[in-house]
């Protein structure tokens, strides 16, 4: 179970993260008010992944998801440029994260 509440804050990360920019330097207030709902949301489900899973492990599995989520969405939403260094570290970083999967208990 912890490793689901990982990918569930990991994915909420990858919410939160898009949620900034909208809010315009937090002078938006529903924008802010969604983006502090869901930062509060990803730090919560990733307490709840550390309480079996090791804290180095957690973090970086946590921001990985929101790289690579940041990244994907960066090209496909916004039209960010998809270049091979691009791809080369959304490769590295999942081949990071399937080592710290595989290499950890819990």
């Amino acid at each position: 179970m912890p490793w689901v509440w990982l990918l569930l804050a990991g994915v909420v990360e990858v919410a939160w993260s898009q949620s900034i920019k909208p809010t315009e330097g937090f002078t938006k207030l529903p924008q802010t008010a969604l983006c502090f709902v869901l930062m509060v949301s990803a730090v919560y489900l990733l307490s709840r992944a550390m309480k079996d899973l090791p804290t180095g492990t957690s973090y970086a599995v946590f921001t990985g998801i929101g790289t690579i989520g940041a990244i994907v969405l960066g090209v496909v939403v916004q039209h960010d440029a998809l270049n091979l260094g691009r791809v080369t570290a959304l490769v590295l970083l999942v081949a990071g994260l399937t080592v710290a999967r595989l290499t950890t208990t819990g």
